[in-house]
């Protein structure tokens, strides 16, 4: 791993000490944060939503002039004979989801031919297999495999730029592991995913729940802040969040996203680690999301990102807070940029339990977009510095005086070097500019004032593909939430009879019938709460 790192004076430093980018360190004082919010969305690579951006600003090392890692326009990636460069604009939905799974991903970064050995090192990355894997997955995708290169114009993305260009973007952040979300996903809730590498089965969830669940080795960062008193909050988009899959988080206690402002705007919350959420609608094919999907239109999560800084920004928690905003992983589509080796969690050996592929977790997945937010960190600033998801968990474990979960984030870089001003800024903008109009029709505009009706998991809509298994993507992982919401609601001596129940679901139309029970066991919940 390579190192950026510099010491800046006390005068500079919002805790009154001088610190070093690399190490981890004790405050002196009691230091301005006391709320991180992070929302991570789904399934974007930097290059495809930044790479044509352009931006420039100041290096958040040197604070010289400096520009993002992006793209040239002389980039390509050789299909069949065919020379299929990166292009912009970029389609605001894409017909067929990028395949994104262990083998899909060691395809498009190292390229057609090169075999991963279980147990041993990564092959060489070289980025040329995206287009052979996107035409792999057939259908509108294998007549047009170009599209995986496309990427957006920054008059496409206006949100998402507007908040890069305002405040701190990381062009060198990286998906926790070269493969799909779930694992990923677990990352930035554990520092590791305790050797899981590749999306779940049905048959593997009922496993681990007659077990009591999916574990890790050093707990999770939620077991972390109760053992140190450290409050958190989490909120979703929709009934089951992924987060809910981790053993010990209650359905019943996660928020619906539309309560997010009016929490924030009072002055006594008293929360300092909120993860949020968007909605999925996986069994929809992620139609009328806001997670960012490519299945489903981008124009929706911008909305999300919109509410989520205007809630903040105009929130009395303003000066004493530190926003993130990433994506899980690069969801198959192009980057140009080569991940660099990681440090294994330590927690877990290839060919353990939920180890398919033999993966060691010595490898960084491809970049993905991260925005840093704060009114102590300079406007326009770019972060060269590596980072992958475990440095969320490295910063909120520096903030609040909390040891590390494993080896990853031990060693990940922290954001606090980025908290550099001494006064807080009062220039940064109360809002951000509209969404641009994708023209894409079919969904009800975005709403985050008021409770969904329709659209969302579950809910009153069908299952797209009804009689499709329930067994690809994400559909599985969602499912396991909901399970977990129903063991939790049952009486412990259903438990045999719930799995049993739960293992039985095949289809996409039979998992929409089941979370919609458990959906009611969940309202009643709360309503005798």
């Amino acid at each position: 791993m390579v190192w950026y790192s510099a010491t800046l004076p006390a005068s500079e430093s919002p805790f009154g000490i001088e610190y070093d980018a690399k190490t981890n360190l004790t405050f002196m004082n009691t230091p301005p944060i006391q709320h991180v919010f992070v929302l991570m969305l789904e399934n974007r690579s930097f290059d495809h939503m930044l790479g044509f951006s352009g931006i420039t600003g100041s290096d958040a090392v040197t604070a010289e002039p400096t520009q993002i890692n992006g793209l040239t326009g002389v980039e390509t990636n050789q299909y069949d004979g065919t020379s299929y460069p990166a292009i912009s604009p970029a389609d605001y939905a894409v017909p067929v989801d990028p395949p994104h799974e262990f083998p899909d991903v060691f395809l498009q970064l190292c390229g057609a031919g090169s075999t991963y050995q279980p147990g041993g090192a990564y092959a060489p990355v070289v980025n040329t297999g995206f287009v052979a894997s996107y035409a792999a997955a057939g259908g509108a995708a294998s007549a047009d495999p170009g599209r995986i290169m496309q990427c957006f114009a920054p008059d496409q993305l206006p949100v998402l730029n507007a908040l890069a260009r305002e405040f701190a973007l990381c062009d060198n952040w990286h998906a926790s592991m070269p493969g799909p979300t779930w694992p990923n996903r677990f990352f930035v809730h554990a520092a590791s995913s305790s050797g899981l590498d590749h999306s779940p089965t049905t048959a593997e969830i009922v496993l681990w729940e007659a077990l009591s669940g999916f574990s890790f080795a050093g707990g999770s960062i939620y077991d972390l802040m109760n053992r140190n008193k450290v409050r958190w909050r989490l909120y979703a988009g929709d009934g089951f969040p992924m987060v809910a899959a981790l053993k010990g988080i209650q359905l019943t206690l996660v928020h619906p996203y539309h309560e997010f402002a009016q929490d924030v705007a009072a002055s006594d919350y008293g929360v300092s680690y909120t993860f949020i959420e968007p909605s999925y609608n996986v069994l929809s094919d992620y139609k009328c999301s806001t997670s960012q999907h490519p299945l489903d239109d981008v124009t929706r999560g911008e909305a999300l990102i919109r509410a989520t800084y205007r809630a903040i920004r105009n929130s009395p928690l303003w000066e004493k807070s530190l926003f993130i905003l990433t994506w899980d992983e690069h969801g198959g589509f192009f980057d140009h940029a080569i991940p660099p080796p990681a440090i294994a969690p330590g927690d877990s050996h290839p060919g353990s339990d939920h180890n398919q592929y033999g993966f060691t977790f010595e490898q960084y997945g491809a970049r993905v977009p991260a925005v840093v937010v704060s009114p102590w960190i300079p406007r326009n600033v770019v972060d060269h510095r590596i980072y992958d998801h475990t440095s969320v968990l490295a910063t909120v474990e520096q903030m609040f005086g909390m040891p590390a979960l494993t080896k990853r984030d031990a060693g990940a870089n922290t954001l606090t070097p980025l908290l550099r001003l001494t006064d807080a800024r009062t220039d940064a903008p109360l809002d951000l500019p509209a969404p641009a109009d994708s023209q894409l029709s079919g969904c009800p505009p975005v709403n985050f004032e008021s409770a969904p009706t329709e659209g969302t998991l579950p809910g009153p809509a069908a299952a797209t593909r009804p009689e499709d298994p329930v067994n690809e993507g994400n559909v599985a992982g969602v499912l396991h939430a909901v399970l977990r919401g129903d063991l939790a609601l049952s009486p412990p001596d259903l438990r045999s009879k719930i799995l049993a129940q739960f293992s039985a679901v095949r289809t996409r139309a039979e998992a929409v019938e089941y979370a919609n029970c458990v959906l009611g066991k969940i309202s009643a919940a709360r309503g005798s709460g």
